[in-house]
């Protein structure tokens, strides 16, 4: 026996852009907190690559200089600072960021 499921409205403005509210008020706040998340997404994926060259130019003068790969004292160091301040969350993040700028293990 199939069960018939209610299709929920979409709710969007009047340009079409979906918001999840018939509201106007509710949507034009939606509208603008999305789009200073959208500035700060953007703020974030210059300030990653930012680092990652950063990075890379570390490793990089460093094996240059006779030095090793890693440091790993300074990964952990980096590693807790992002847990102690995010949580989890924080350490897989930590994670990504040092992947992004020595590459793989």
């Amino acid at each position: 026996m199939a069960t018939e499921v209610a299709e929920q409205p979409v709710e969007s403005t009047g340009a079409g852009i979906q918001t999840g509210t018939s509201e106007p008020d509710a949507a034009q706040h939606i509208l603008g907190l999305r789009e200073r998340i959208n500035e700060i997404d953007h703020e974030l994926i210059a300030l990653w690559q930012e680092r990652a060259a950063l990075s890379q130019q570390v490793g990089r003068t460093r094996m240059a200089s006779g030095g090793t790969r890693l440091v790993l004292s300074r990964e952990r160091e980096i590693l807790d600072r992002f847990r102690e301040a995010l949580g989890a969350d924080g350490t897989q993040l930590a994670l990504l960021l040092l992947r992004a700028g020595r590459g793989p293990l």
